[in-house]
Order: C-alpha cells, then structure tokens, then sequence
C-alpha cells in the first residue's frame, strides 16, 4: 500500500503510478530524456519547456500545443538538425536539468521542511473535471481550472496527491457564433493515444481497468494517467470492447444532459474511483471530494467496511467512512447542487443494496435535501454534508451563505478557504520576469510563502508598464487573428478581413469579461445603456475597447440568448470596433486575457458568486478589478487594488439593482477609471494607475494564490480528518 502508517514516519512526498510505456519516439540517445518529459505535463506551466518543443517542430506545435504531437511529428531528418544545433542542444539539456531536479523529491517546499504538518499518507482528490491545459479539453471552466490549479500547486508542494476524474473522449464542446450570434456547439473528438496519457499498469502488469456494478450490469472502465509534474491523475474510461455499445459513452461528454447517463457518470467516478485506488494499491489518508459529483465513493468504500464486517449496519458503515473525507462546495445556492430522481438511484445501485443488506429508503433519505417532499430527489451535496468529517466553502463569504444554507443538515458551519491560482500557470512572461527580479527567486514552483513579496511595492514604473504594454501587444495580435478566422467563417469580406488587422487599439483602455455565460454573472449590463456606453467608448481622446469572451452549457438558452444579444450590440453602428466577442473561451484565451486587458469586469447578481478565479488571475498580472463585492473581490478589494461597484446591501428588487450597479459601473468608468488610465505624468506613464498595478499584484500574488490555499487545505482539513481520535473516526 502507498501509505505510512504512524504520522512520524519517514515523508511521504509523491505517487508514483505505474503505467505502460507510451509513444516510441525514436530519439536522439542525447535527447531520450525529452520521451518522459513529453508525458508529464509539468511542461504546461515551464515556458523554457514549452519553447523548446515549439523549437523541435513549429507546425506542429502551432497546430496541436501538445509535447506529443511535437515528438510524434518530427522526423529523422528534423532531429540530426537539432542534433548540430549547440545551442538548441544546450537548451534541451537544462530543461531537463531542471526537470529532474522538480521531480526530486521536494526538499525545500514548504510541505517538506514543516514536520508538523506531515500527512501519514497521500490525499484522494476527486473532481468531475480537471483544466491542466487547452490541449486536453476535458474541463468546462471554474471547476475544473481550479481543480488542475490544485493538483499542480500540491506537484509543487511535494504533497502526496493523486487525482481522480473521467476521461471525455468528446471533452465539453468547442464554442462557434455564427452571423447571426447562435452559439454552435461542436463536440471534439480526443484520441487518448494522441495526448501525453498512458495506461496504468495493474499489479499484474497489465492494463488496468475497474468494473462498476450498475443497476443489473457490470460496467468496465480503463484508467489512465496524467502526470502533472509529481501528481498522477487516474481518468477513468468506460470506450472499452468489453462494455455493452450503450455502456461505452458514458464518460464520452463532460456534463451530459441526460439525467440517467449523468448518473452512470458519477458512479463511475465514485465507485469506479474508489475501485482503481485499490487496484495501485494506493490507500488514501484522506479523502477529498471536489464538488458532490464523486459522493457515491463514499457508498463504495461503505460497501468495503460491511465485507471486512459482516453484519454491520450501512449507515454506521457509511458514518465510519466519512471520518477520513473532506468536501468542498462551489455553488452558493441549493438549486446548483448535483440532484437525481429517486427511482433512478434506487435502480442503479440494486447491487449495493443487496450487498449492505440496507434498505433503499435509508440511503435515500440520507440524500434528502431542504424538503419534505416524499419524493425528493436524492441530493448530492446533502448527502455528503451528513457524512464528511468537515466542508469548506470557497470564500469567505461563500462561506457566510453556504453556512446559512447546510448547517443545520452539516451539523456545523461550513468553513471558508477562499480559491487561488497556480501563479506559474497564468502570471505572463514579461510581468513573471518582473516579478522575479523583485521577489528575487523563480516563479517556475509555486511560492512558499508571502515573506518573499516586500520588493513588490518598488516595481520600477518604466519596467512594469513596459511588461504589461508587451502583454497586452500579444493579446491583441492573438484575438485579432482569432476574429479574422471568425469573420471569415462568417462569410465576410476580403477588405472586411484585412481590416481585421489593427482593428483593437492598443492605445484604448481594453475592458476584459470573461465566464461562463449564465445569466446571474449579467454578462449584459454593461450594455444597460446603450448609448451611455458608446460615449464612453468612442472618445477619440480616451478611447476605450471591451472584449467578452464565455460560453453558455447546452442547454441553457437564456445564457445563450445573452450571448445572442451582445454579439448583435457589437455588430451596432453604435457599437462597431468597440465591443468584440470572442468565441471558444478556453484556457488558452484566459492565458491572453488576464495578462493583456487593462481592467478586469465581473459584475454577478450578490451573493450568488462563490468565488470566481479569473479575477485572480488577473490581478496577479497587474490588471485591477471593476467588481461587485462578491465572491473573492469582497475579501479581495482594499481600496487600492481596483474598484468595487456598489455596496455590500442587496436590494430585493433584482430590476432595481441591475439599473443601480449599471449606473454605478457607468460612473466609475467615467469618473475613475477612464481619467485615471490616461492621466500621465511628466515621464508619459500612468503614474497613478501604475501605483494601482502594483497594488493588485502585491494583494493577489500570494493571498490568493493555489499555494496559500493548499496549505490551508492541509492545515484546516487534511491534518484533522487524520488526526481525529480513532473512536470519532
């Protein structure tokens, strides 16, 4: 088993999953190393790494941004030129230094050197998604980014971790907008063997896969893994010949509509989690569910305790297991929560009924939300509130809300760890190197700790302006050549086309929104006034530009009717040229967008923002809030660091405050922002607005970075679910 048994024992640092050999590439001898290093996506965050695959085959790179297809693409002839090429050679060689000097074995993070903090074994997280990078679109937005935010900050930490989710062959869909502005939804098609994933190798030393018992079938799931530096992810896979053709697609689609298949999906990742962590011989010390999509592992581990003793009841059995989990909640309102029909569930784990010798309407009504309804539906987030040793929510006032909401089902309050980000993963390159010189150390791992940030406020002005212009330049050369191919696919004009060109001013304050389309985050109100907003953004003297970019699931219309909405507005007389939408929003877009805009917008009806990232992300790029105190930027906003719109009080009225925060946001635009941009001092910089720069990044880089939060993970969650007393557990 991977696990130490007493919490003084030797430090227990990573995983290491065995897993069948991928790819041959065929290499060089003197560049074999870059085979493994390929399939670990430490990669994804390393810029040196990702410029050196982009060295060994451009096209490729261009086309797939995937080290696999860099490798699999480039031929005999390629590889004895870069053989000759000292300096690519050089290049190559320190990349895998460093390489292998991460994947050591953590010495001076801050897990390593703090012994009170040992875990006697690794953390089980289990996720619906994981965002690790846009070559592997198996992630739809928040969740899954922090999800693989998560797992890389605890690579750095040297944190034993491993990951738990599905494998979507079909991912979650790519985002067209026709002429007309209909969102279009084309699903992609992921070839496993295409991308840096290899089989786990069972303890037979064949390819693992896991059966999962599903109403009166046995349903098979193969396991994959993504490395993330020092983290394995097992993905479960249900397209194998042994499954029924009906069986096979039930992890093809991240968030399927179908109510029963989504079901199937969650007792695969629960059940089916559960099974492959048995399988490695991997015994968590504790066990973290992100979300309540993965809540019936909690059914299959009690299903273990009555085999090991029989006669024992399953709610007792289900109450012992809950000791060792943890879980985080991410939506502020019960009606967001993962719930199924009773029959449904009642059908598909006919099996573990039988097997616990439990009555169905006793799991049932422990899945029972906030109702008396006979016939409630089996509540996924309630269910595990009655059995996890403790749940967080995701800021602090998410935690105020969540706790209004599930402590008297929790039988506690919910705590709060506000959300971070992997600052290695969205920090630009030009602003990264700056910041580097001030906190005097690399930003390749994740920071130890805040004590390194005291140069920050000392940023030279020339510098930091310089790093964001040189962002916010390649911002713009990406979006345009985006909405040339857009307008193209729209049937445009070649003049039209080539007008594409230039058509963002890189002198304009760029004003950036960027989510998912539901309609509480009111991608629409700063459109409240039409022509309010076009006089704002068509001054010659202070022009300003807004760029939007999100997608709304499927299946909501109002959300796409929003999107509907904003694109006609763009395509306006009144608006043309000012206002773009960019269609597909993925991480690499956010990459560009949290680095390049000036401002950061988000404005969702308070208080139903649990957190919201990408502010973060933002912020750590220098680029301010305009927001309204929800989420995140209610603990986040101090007054120096950006702009809040509108108070902490909610009118009732939900018209009445849309118009309140509509005029609000217009004043601060006009009033604030704007003049403040484009002040300039005797030097021809923004002085004012570059003292706002320096606030965010001082305020974000730490406080709300994935490395904070982990170790408050670790601190608040981990430590006590281990360290309770074995008669409470």
């Amino acid at each position: 088993m991977v696990r130490a048994t007493p919490l003084s024992s030797a430090l227990v640092t990573s995983l290491r999953v065995p897993t069948l050999s991928g790819h041959d590439f065929h290499l060089p001898a003197d560049l074999d190393g870059l085979g493994e290093l390929a399939y670990n996506l430490w990669w994804t965050w390393t810029p040196r790494a990702q410029s050196l695959f982009s060295r060994i085959n451009p096209s490729a790179w261009t086309r797939h941004r995937n080290a696999i297809a860099v490798l699999r693409y480039a031929d005999q002839a390629r590889w004895a030129e870069l053989t000759a090429d000292e300096d690519f050679m050089v290049d190559a060689s320190r990349v895998l230094d460093e390489f292998h000097r991460y994947m050591g074995n953590g010495s001076e993070s801050w897990y390593a050197t703090a012994s009170e903090r040992h875990l006697p074994g690794p953390i089980a997280y289990f996720c619906a998604e994981f965002g690790i990078h846009e070559s592997m679109q198996i992630y739809s937005g928040g969740l899954g980014i922090l999800a693989g935010d998560h797992c890389k900050s605890a690579s750095d930490a040297a944190l034993p971790f491993v990951g738990i989710g599905l494998l979507y062959r079909r991912g979650y869909f790519r985002q067209q907008i026709d002429a007309d502005g209909h969102q279009e939804h084309a699903q992609p098609d992921l070839d496993p063997g295409q991308l840096p994933l290899r089989r786990a190798r069972g303890l037979d030393g064949q390819p693992l896969e896991v059966s999962v018992e599903i109403a009166e079938r046995q349903v098979r799931a193969a396991v994959w893994v993504a490395q993330v530096g020092r983290v394995p992810i097992l993905l479960l896979d249900t397209e194998v010949p042994a499954n029924d053709p009906a069986d096979r697609p039930i992890t093809h689609i991240l968030y399927v509509r179908g109510r029963e298949m989504r079901l199937c999906q969650e007792l695969i990742l629960g059940i089916g989690g559960v099974r492959a962590l048995r399988a490695l011989g991997i015994d968590p010390a504790v066990w973290h569910l992100n979300e309540g999509h993965s809540a019936f592992l909690l059914v299959e581990r009690a299903r273990e305790l009555i085999a090991a003793e029989p006669g024992l009841a399953a709610g007792e059995a289900l109450r012992r297991v809950g000791r060792d989990a943890v879980f985080t909640i991410h939506t502020p309102v019960p009606a967001g929560n993962e719930v199924f029909e009773r029959g449904a569930v009642m059908r598909a784990l006919r099996p573990w009924f039988a097997d616990a010798q439990a009555e169905p309407g006793e799991l049932l009504e422990l899945g029972r939300g906030h109702t008396d309804d006979p016939e409630a539906p089996f509540d996924m987030t309630a269910f595990v509130l009655r059995h996890a040793a403790d749940a967080n929510a995701v800021s602090q006032l998410h935690g105020v809300t969540a706790t209004e909401t599930w402590q008297s089902l929790a039988g506690h309050p919910i705590q709060a760890i506000t959300n971070g980000v992997h600052v290695p993963t969205w920090l630009g390159r030009p602003v990264r190197r700056l910041v580097q010189r001030a906190v005097g150390e690399a930003l390749g791992v994740d920071l130890n700790g805040p004590a390194g940030l005291a140069g920050l406020p000392d940023l030279d002005g020339e510098d930091l302006w310089s790093a964001h212009l040189q962002q916010k330049r390649e911002m713009i050369g990406f979006l345009e050549g985006r909405l040339a191919r857009q307008f193209a696919r729209h049937g445009e004009s070649p003049d039209a086309l080539r007008a594409v060109r230039g058509v963002l001013d890189p002198d304009a304050l760029t004003i950036g929104f960027a989510r998912r389309f539901a309609t509480y985050k009111r991608a629409a109100l700063l459109f409240s006034d039409e022509e309010r907003l076009a006089r704002i953004l068509s001054s010659s003297e202070r022009p300003v530009q807004v760029v939007i970019a999100g997608k709304a699931h499927p299946a909501d219309r109002p959300g796409q009717q929003v999107i509907e909405k904003i694109f006609a507005l763009s395509r306006s007389a009144r608006l043309r040229g000012r206002v773009f939408i960019i269609e597909d929003y993925d991480m690499r877009v956010a990459r560009f967008l949290v680095g390049g805009v000036d401002i950061w917008l988000n404005n969702p009806r308070r208080p139903m923002e649990a957190s919201g990232t990408s502010g973060m992300k933002a912020a750590i790029n220098g680029i301010p809030s305009v927001s309204i105190l929800d989420g995140w930027w209610d603990e986040g906003f101090n007054g120096t660091n950006g702009w809040a719109i509108g108070d902490r009080q909610a009118d009732g009225d939900d018209a009445a405050q849309d118009a309140a925060d509509a005029a609000e946001l217009y004043r601060l635009l006009e009033e604030e922002i704007v003049p403040r941009y484009f002040e300039r001092g005797a030097s021809g910089l923004p002085v004012a607005w570059l003292e706002t720069m320096r606030a965010s990044i001082g305020s974000a880089l730490w406080q709300f970075s994935t490395a904070r939060m982990l170790t408050e993970y670790v601190d608040r969650l981990y430590l006590p679910a281990v360290r309770q007393p074995v008669e409470a557990r």
